[in-house]
């Protein structure tokens, strides 16, 4: 693989597969300032010499003297980029985009947020282990809720780092995971817009989302981002815009 404008070649330190389907890749040697909570495009050439490039989200904080960076791919077989991410092994070569985007960041949270809630389905839970995790901008707010919905039990990754992270958080971070296709003793059943909508997620922290007091971000599947949106806007939160503020801040994953 040669040089190529606008990517770093970069190698795969580090494989882990989660399931068949999920795994997590750290790059190495990526020369890219970004801030916790955002994403870069990854690239590879297919079988015809084109370029297929898609943007992942940074699982990692920035650490200091470091090039490394972590994502959270799942393969979709119909996918361009993700079949050729899962073939990839310890040692071969990608392409990492230069620069990094995204607003799902320390400096998006407005200052006098006391409730903070991170919304995410599948690998959308990426951006907000990156922005939980940074030491140098911690969210300071009252109460975080990491909300983690998946299909399976299985899918719910990172355990170990969420564990570590609630014990740093000394009781300001809330772990509240949520499977939709199987019972689960460990996660609550359903869908995020069902659950605020019934008011279930609420009473179980007893925590309102309350336009005074609350910001959400969201990311992942955009049925989900659709329809939280609009239970949310029911409850009285309003889409967060630079000039006029707001309550809710979103990224789609495709």
């Amino acid at each position: 693989m040669t040089a190529l404008n606008g990517f770093s070649l970069a190698y795969i330190e580090r494989r882990t597969d989660w399931t068949s389907e999920l795994f997590s890749l750290r790059v190495n040697g990526v020369p890219v300032r970004f801030q916790a909570g955002q994403y870069v495009k990854l690239a590879l050439y297919d079988e015809t010499n084109k370029l297929i490039s898609r943007p992942y989200s940074i699982v990692n904080a920035p650490l200091n003297s470091s090039d490394m960076m972590e994502f959270l791919v799942i393969a979709n077989p119909n996918g361009a980029l993700s079949p050729r991410l899962q073939n990839l092994r310890e040692g071969d070569s990608i392409y990492v985009a230069d620069k990094a985007f995204g607003d799902l960041t320390f400096n998006s949270i407005p200052k006098q947020t006391q409730n903070l809630w991170l919304f995410s389905t599948g690998t959308g839970i990426g951006p907000f282990l990156s922005l939980l995790d940074d030491i140098n901008f911690r969210p300071g707010c009252e109460k975080i809720v990491l909300v983690h919905a998946v299909r399976h039990e299985k899918d719910l990754v990172y355990r170990y780092l969420i564990d570590q992270l609630v014990k740093q958080y000394e009781g300001r971070l809330i772990y509240l995971p949520i499977v939709s296709r199987e019972q689960s003793d460990f996660a609550l059943y359903g869908r995020i817009p069902q659950l605020i909508d019934q008011g279930i997620l609420q009473d179980k922290l007893d925590l309102p989302l309350a336009a005074e007091t609350t910001f959400t971000m969201l990311c992942g599947n955009p049925e989900m981002i659709k329809e939280t949106l609009s239970v949310l806007q029911s409850l009285g939160l309003e889409k967060y815009r630079r000039k006029t503020g707001g309550h809710i801040l979103y990224e789609r994953y495709w």
